[in-house]
């Protein structure tokens, strides 16, 4: 199950450094050359973590934090902040914004890697948790059994690591094929309107009995987890 990171930066060589130092490490990787595509990418796609450049075109870093911070949907998203700002108060500034941490340019590889799993261990400790919960849905990893409400929801083991996987990312919206690559994965042959039926016997599994379909379907993106299912008339 690979985090995804988007880097919002309009350096070309700086994404080619980042892209190829994360994508070999193991994350997957979403690009930005502005900071309105990048506000973009940030609400479609949910990261994991966001790296964000100060200096932007159309929209500052400063900027696109605090819209991000002041969102619903992206107020819990880890923001590196990437800058050649070195000085005391544009740090204090930054963190300010809402950053959760800063890396002053030029800076290692290696040293950046370590600052993204720092806070991407600090802010989703439920990557790390033998339970997991999203609305009346609890996930016990250690024993592998799922509840919903007071009942046992029995699941397959492909169900069991979907669910898992939506549960370690509510809210985000995966594609059949993303889908495909952190559940199944990136080694195996799957159709993907493989996911479709397992979608489907998860929604069974989850739903009998219950109100409200906690899996949400985007229409031409795919699926993701809420707490709250929307209501449809």
């Amino acid at each position: 199950m690979k985090p995804l990171i988007l880097i919002v930066e309009d350096e070309a060589a700086i994404v080619t450094l980042l892209s190829y130092n994360l994508e070999r490490e193991g994350f997957q990787v979403l690009e930005a050359r502005d900071g309105e595509e990048g506000l973009l990418l940030a609400t479609e796609r949910r990261p994991d973590l966001i790296l964000l450049d100060w200096m932007l075109p159309l929209l500052s870093g400063i900027e696109v934090c605090r819209r991000l911070r002041r969102t619903p949907q992206t107020r819990s998203i880890p923001i590196i902040m990437l800058t050649a700002r070195g000085e005391e108060g544009d740090r204090v500034r930054g963190l300010n914004a809402g950053a959760d941490d800063y890396v002053t340019k030029p800076f290692s590889p290696s040293e950046l890697l370590a600052r993204v799993r720092a806070v991407m261990r600090r802010a989703r400790p439920a990557a790390d948790a033998e339970t997991l919960r999203c609305g009346d849905i609890v996930m016990d990893i250690a024993a592998h059994k799922v509840k919903r409400g007071d009942r046992d929801v029995h699941l397959g083991p492909t169900e069991f690591r979907l669910l898992r996987h939506f549960l370690e990312h509510q809210g985000r919206v995966f594609s059949r094929e993303q889908l495909l690559d952190s559940v199944w994965g990136a080694d195996v042959y799957v159709e993907p309107r493989t996911v479709d039926v397992h979608i489907r016997r998860l929604r069974k599994a989850l739903n009998e009995d219950a109100e409200g379909d906690p899996i949400r379907t985007v229409r031409s993106a795919g699926y993701a987890l809420d707490a709250v299912a929307p209501q449809f008339a």
